[in-house]
């Protein structure tokens, strides 16, 4: 494949999204648009990367930078456009970034779903001496600009919306905003645009016309599926494309064997907090009720089930293991696992470093976090359980809490096997509960304990006859 070099659009305002956050980055799973056409030039391996930005220019720079990182593949550089006069006008200002050999691909900032084999295919039909354009049969082309065909198939012209005549405008073929075109020609062809048109402004799209006048053959590769060139302008157009994206997503799990009780009501989103991309990965029959979210990397097991609104991130669960309704589950960098044929739940919180072997049971309202239980563990109401190594069969009561945090440092609770830790104890760090022992209810333990024995620690219990509580004073 030729050299690439990509141009992606990042100038606009976006009116009518009606926010300050510029528009291409806005988010869709969990992602800023810009983002995912990012993906899609590196998808092409592309030699350099030339964003063009106006409205929000510095935060969508900075943004491009968070977001491509040490890693990226391609060189990354950003251009101004200002004031913004058209779309050719946007390109004349990457023109001097880019190496005059080679192939330049544009792409649209607010286009996120454009498919890899899409893109490349573009490129081939380009072949490094033609304008490819990418083009999509639509049922309502309205504002969009139209191909142009002459008697033999072959493109002619695009005609934006504003300029078209009714004919024009019937035509159902639209220029998608993408297009693959040899470096070498595009320079000349911007340097002759001209802004005589019912918006005053250089129409990138003059270039074909400008090609066919020059004997370049201008090619369009049409596709299908309109997805993959929708654009964002509005907030309604933002929800309608995360449901399509939503929607495939879902499709494509089911048909690996995944059970899910509403497509409509399901989620896989990017990781806002940790950046890491959006993966769900399932083994057969998992089943997933509706409502719920899952963001990063999240593995699921073979027949696990997945109660209704949960939030799940960074994640392994187990085959086998149950996630009770509205338990929110994220691992965070560290990750969080739920070993085979576990229960959590309902309204259970694991948080970072949590790692639940074989048959643990965590209840409703326990929250855990950077903690260890082996083996059939239990801690089922109402609970903390944070830095603590717990071992096999452990039975933690209601209301019973780690003490972690000295004000200063975090320390450790190791908890050892076949241990019961009563009802409402608190276990100051760092402090072991020796194999086998148990805790009083209501016992406040610093000290370790030895293996096999009752500790107890509170306060005697008194009794006073005919005490009387305080009345109001009159006013």
């Amino acid at each position: 494949m030729t050299a690439l070099d990509i141009i992606i659009m990042a100038a606009g305002k976006g009116t009518r999204m009606k926010s300050r956050t510029p528009k291409v980055l806005q988010r869709l799973a969990g992602r800023p648009l810009l983002q995912h056409v990012l993906d899609q030039a590196a998808s092409l391996r592309a030699r350099r990367v030339v964003v063009i930005t106006g409205h929000g220019a510095t935060e969508v720079e900075a943004n491009c930078a968070q977001g491509t990182g040490a890693g990226a593949q391609f060189d990354l550089q950003c251009v101004r456009q200002e004031p913004q006069l058209g779309t050719g006008h946007a390109v004349q200002q990457a023109v001097p970034r880019l190496a005059g050999d080679g192939t330049v691909v544009v792409l649209s900032g607010d286009v996120p779903l454009t498919q890899a084999a899409t893109l490349r295919a573009l490129v081939e039909a380009s072949n490094g001496g033609r304008l490819a354009l990418l083009t999509v049969q639509l049922p309502d082309p309205t504002g969009y600009g139209r191909i142009v065909r002459a008697a033999d198939g072959t493109v002619q012209r695009i005609v934006e919306q504003k300029d078209a005549s009714e004919a024009q405008r019937a035509i159902g073929e639209i220029y998608s905003g993408i297009m693959a075109v040899p470096a070498r020609l595009l320079g000349p062809w911007l340097a002759r645009l001209t802004n005589d048109n019912a918006q005053g402004e250089y129409y990138l799209t003059d270039i074909v016309a400008m090609a066919v006048a020059d004997g370049v053959p201008v090619v369009a590769h049409r596709i299908t599926d309109a997805l993959q060139v929708a654009g964002v302008n509005s907030p309604v157009q933002l929800a309608e494309l995360e449901r399509a994206h939503q929607m495939r997503q879902a499709v494509a799990l089911m048909e690996q064997g995944v059970r899910l009780a509403d497509p409509a009501r399901f989620d896989v989103r990017d990781d806002a907090k940790t950046g890491a991309r959006a993966a769900l990965v399932c083994a057969q029959d998992v089943e997933i009720d509706v409502g719920c979210i899952f963001s990063g990397r999240v593995e699921i097991g073979e027949g696990a089930q997945i109660g209704a609104y949960c939030c799940i991130a960074n994640a392994s669960i187990a085959a086998g293991a149950v996630i009770q309704p509205f338990t929110h589950i994220d691992g965070e960098k560290q990750g969080a696992s739920v070993g085979q044929g576990a229960q959590v739940g309902p309204f259970a919180r694991l948080r970072p470093g949590a790692q639940l072997g074989r048959e643990v049971h965590i209840g409703n309202f326990v929250e855990v976090k950077n903690s260890q239980l082996a083996d059939g563990a239990k801690a089922n109401h109402l609970a903390y359980l944070g830095d603590a190594t717990v071992g096999e069969r452990v039975n933690y009561g209601a209301g019973s809490i780690t003490a972690n945090y000295d004000g200063a440092n975090k320390h450790r609770t190791v908890i050892e096997a076949d241990v019961h830790v009563g009802s409402n104890c608190v276990l100051v760090a760092p402090v072991t509960i020796g194999a086998g022992g148990t805790v009083g209810g209501g016992s406040t333990i610093t000290k370790d304990t030895p293996p096999g024995s009752l500790s107890v620690a509170r306060g005697k219990q008194m009794s006073i006859a005919n005490w009387k509580r305080p009345l109001k004073q009159a006013r």
